[in-house]
């Protein structure tokens, strides 16, 4: 009787009548009575769904090919699995390979003081030799004996040509004129009248003198252009300087050459002068290079001053006197040399400029 009393009440719930729906509402609203000592019913609740971890909460999300009732589970980690790692528990091979591609004056002013294993990593010579290796300054089969690594790579990134306007193509942009004399220095295009091509293609210009002495030259200051004292007095790279000269095949000239290395106060410490080339006339025009290596210099270079020129030998009226272009001085890294202590690096980087 009581059972059957209870269904009627299901029938009349919510829903189609003897529709499943209904049979469900009566479902949820059923209670289980049981007879307690005395004979008397009670109505106990129904058990209760576990709920779930409060930690994964239920978020209405559609889902593609079903409609906006579809339910997707989203599970949020305990805030403890959220806990910061130090970097330095990386591998160490992983900070070297992270160290590769930062910029070297970062590595040296920024990062080599943070702590005691950045600094001995910085210093490893596998770092400098991946990063001269990513440069482009070696390649894998490199065999040539290296004194220092980190030397190596700054003197290589700073390795270029001090000279500016070396081939005319500014006119006679940044050169200071020592001696004007006759016509005047000119520009003129190669290979010029009796002239001859320029082994480098190119090269298209070229500066000429004439029947009196004419004489250019430019003062190259060290520190301006990145290269500081513990580097230059401690280390002395070699200082190559190259220039090349030619004559017209139908007039002689005399060329003229000089290269000082000077200190601060412009004291020259060492320089490379030979006597004047003298070529005759109806010569064969041909192009000739000139160069000198400056190594073991004293300490204290801090200026290189650079100066060319000559005049014609028949003292004719125009620009019939030596041609010359493509000068250079470019610092480079010696390969063989016993290494200085390179802990005092850093120090000496201090208020420069950033590089790479």
């Amino acid at each position: 009787m009581v059972f059957a009393e209870r269904l009627r009440v299901a029938q009349r719930a919510p829903g189609t009548p003897g529709s499943s729906s209904g049979w469900r509402a009566a479902a949820r609203a059923r209670r289980v009575t049981r007879a307690d000592g005395a004979g008397r019913e009670r109505t106990a609740p129904a058990r209760r769904r576990p709920q779930a971890d409060r930690s994964c909460r239920r978020r209405v999300a559609p889902r593609p090919g079903r409609g906006p009732g579809g339910r997707a589970l989203v599970c949020t980690l305990p805030s403890t699995a959220m806990a910061l790692v130090s970097i330095n528990e990386l591998p160490e091979n992983i900070l070297l390979e992270l160290f590769t591609h930062v910029p070297a004056r970062q590595l040296l002013l920024h990062c080599r003081p943070v702590c005691s294993l950045w600094r001995d990593l910085i210093d490893v010579v596998t770092l400098w030799k991946r990063k001269c290796l990513r440069e482009g300054f070696v390649t894998e089969d490199w065999d040539q004996p290296v004194a220092d690594w980190k030397i190596f790579y700054f003197l290589c990134s700073l390795r270029r040509n001090l000279l500016r306007n070396p081939c005319a193509e500014e006119d006679m942009g940044s050169w200071r004129i020592d001696s004007n004399g006759g016509d005047h220095w000119k520009v003129e295009s190669l290979p010029g009248e009796h002239g001859t091509d320029f082994p480098d293609p190119q090269v298209k210009k070229y500066f000429v003198t004439s029947y009196g002495m004419c004489l250019k030259s430019q003062l190259v200051d060290l520190k301006a252009e990145g290269y500081w004292e513990e580097l230059l007095d401690t280390f002395r790279p070699e200082i190559v300087v190259k220039d090349w000269f030619a004559a017209r095949a139908d007039c002689g000239c005399s060329y003229h050459i000089r290269v000082q290395l000077a200190s601060a106060d412009y004291i020259v410490l060492a320089s490379f002068e030979p006597p004047p080339v003298t070529i005759h006339q109806w010569n064969d025009a041909t192009w000739t290079e000139v160069s000198h290596t400056f190594s073991d210099y004293p300490p204290g270079v801090r200026h290189i001053l650079f100066q060319h020129g000559g005049k014609d030998t028949q003292f004719w009226a125009g620009w019939y006197g030596p041609r010359v272009t493509n000068s250079s001085i470019i610092i480079s890294p010696k390969t063989s040399r016993s290494p200085a202590p390179s802990g005092a690096l850093p120090e000496t980087l201090q208020g420069q400029g950033e590089a790479s």
